[in-house]
């Protein structure tokens, strides 16, 4: 990295921020209010909307050659949500960094369980709710936040910047090799910031440096052409609801560890620094309890070898879930036998886990134990593998000491357990730049439930650490 001959005085772009960080939330604050969700069934004008808002942002922040970015899909009947795209450019010789957020959101869930409308941000006991205001509009923020503390104050930035705002990164990012191939030219960068992950704990910042994968699979099985009377032909007619259910439950043994054959094959071990650096983080058994909010009597599940090891078991271990089931529902229900059941389950994929081997060993594991003849139909969907990054380097060591800077504390290196499809084939187009992980989520985010919130006062050491990155990068 070149030397400045004339370095950019970084605290006029603190200052800046200190005296206007307000208007910055109000920024956050009106992204939220826009139900971005990108699932099929929900308004695809919102995220429409969402890309305007973000657009005009990202020109109020000073970025040049702002666009919405649309795809045409190879599937016509599911066109592909906007990206938004934003660059800056001014600082020759500087190097390049590409900065990515995503606006679209999660689907709001049961609101009857939000204490305040999903999508009107409501502020309480420091901490900004709604949805998206985490994941991942509070991301969006952190970059114009400090690009504008910087061209506000000096009138340029240390280094060129491009931020790219994707659209539809909650459904799995379903048009990105298509975007790639599109716009790969206008992505090059040295190295890329992607502000969608979590910090270790409130206060303490982190990296994360590996992502499991995930494979999706939509399950519906079906036995009868119509719902039958329970009394009339309860015993001798099967019941394709009992039949899945007994087919999603052989997919983990008593103690709910994954048991399909031949998925742990492929798992790679964990090595004895890797070991001892997971064992080193103040994580454990009530930490665990207290994050994930158990209930008194729930156990705490197993790894494989039969220890407790959360931290191993959240981000180096394959896991299993049932995401959503379906035969009648609670306001339908009637004394009937189904005709058909659906599930839609999840696995999340760990190095050297091949995605397409996962879909195959699955498959061939719930037609073998689909019970009484009923007929199974499974469509698989491969979000991405698992990803990980050995986090050495000059622009590491610069975005360890901005955290540090920022937030006052010592940032921890940290796996996810959640998957970022964009990360792998990014990182893979622009020629293996590295990637850094850097979020502004914590353990008590609720970033796919109910009352998703940020903690405010993280967001805001999340941008001062933004301010002082740009400059030692």
């Amino acid at each position: 990295m070149s030397q400045q001959k004339n370095p950019i005085d970084f605290k006029k772009a603190l200052q800046y921020y200190e005296q206007n960080k307000l208007k910055f939330l109000e920024d956050l604050q009106a992204l939220v209010r826009i139900p971005s969700v990108s699932f099929d069934g929900f308004p695809r004008e919102q995220v429409q909307n969402s890309a305007k808002a973000v657009a005009e942002l990202l020109k109020l922040t000073g970025l040049e050659n702002v666009q919405i970015l649309e795809l045409d899909s190879l599937d016509v009947s599911a066109p592909a949500h906007p990206y938004v795209y934003g660059e800056w450019l001014k600082a020759p010789g500087k190097p390049t960094l590409l900065l990515y957020a995503h606006h679209d959101v999660q689907p709001p869930g049961r609101e009857e369980l939000w204490k305040s409308p999903p999508f009107e941000p409501s502020e309480r006991q420091g901490r900004l709710y709604g949805r998206g205001t985490a994941d991942d509009k509070a991301g969006v923020v952190i970059h114009t936040a400090a690009i504008t503390s910087f061209l506000n104050s000096c009138g340029t930035l240390p280094i060129n910047v491009k931020l790219i705002v994707e659209g539809e990164e909650e459904i799995g990012s379903p048009h990105l090799k298509l975007f790639l191939q599109k716009y790969k030219d206008l992505l090059k960068a040295d190295a890329m910031v992607l502000t969608d992950t979590q910090n270790f704990d409130t206060g303490v910042p982190a990296i994360t440096v590996s992502l499991r994968g995930l494979v999706v699979f939509d399950i519906e099985v079906k036995a009868l052409k119509s719902p039958k009377h329970s009394g009339m032909w309860g015993g001798p007619v099967p019941d394709p609801t009992v039949a899945l259910c007994k087919m999603l439950a052989s997919c983990v043994d008593e103690q709910g560890r994954l048991c399909i054959p031949g998925i742990w094959d492929e798992v790679r071990p964990l090595l004895q620094n890797e070991k001892q650096a997971l064992d080193a983080l103040p994580f454990g058994v009530q930490e665990l309890r207290y994050q994930a909010e158990f209930l008194k009597d729930t156990w705490i599940l197993p790894a494989r070898d039969g220890t407790v090891k959360p931290l191993t078991q959240m981000w180096r271990e394959p896991s299993f879930s049932i995401n959503a089931f379906q035969a009648s529902s609670r306001k339908l229900a009637s004394n009937v036998i189904n005709d058909s059941a659906w599930a839609r389950v999840g696995i999340r994929t760990v190095a050297d886990m091949s995605p397409q081997r996962t879909v195959e060993l699955v498959i061939a594991y719930l037609n073998q134990t689909a019970p009484w003849g009923v007929e199974v139909n499974i469509t698989p969907h491969v979000s991405g593998g698992a990803w990980s990054t050995n986090p050495q380097g000059p622009y590491f060591e610069a975005a360890l000491r901005a955290l540090e800077k920022g937030f006052k504390t010592k940032p921890v290196l940290m796996g996810c357990g959640g998957s970022i499809p964009f990360v792998e084939p990014m990182v893979e187009v622009l020629g293996g730049i590295p990637a850094l992980l850097i979020g502004v989520e914590d353990p008590y985010t609720n970033a796919h439930s109910e009352n998703e919130s940020v903690m405010i006062e993280d967001f805001e050491k999340s941008i001062r650490s933004a301010i002082y990155f740009y400059s030692e990068f």
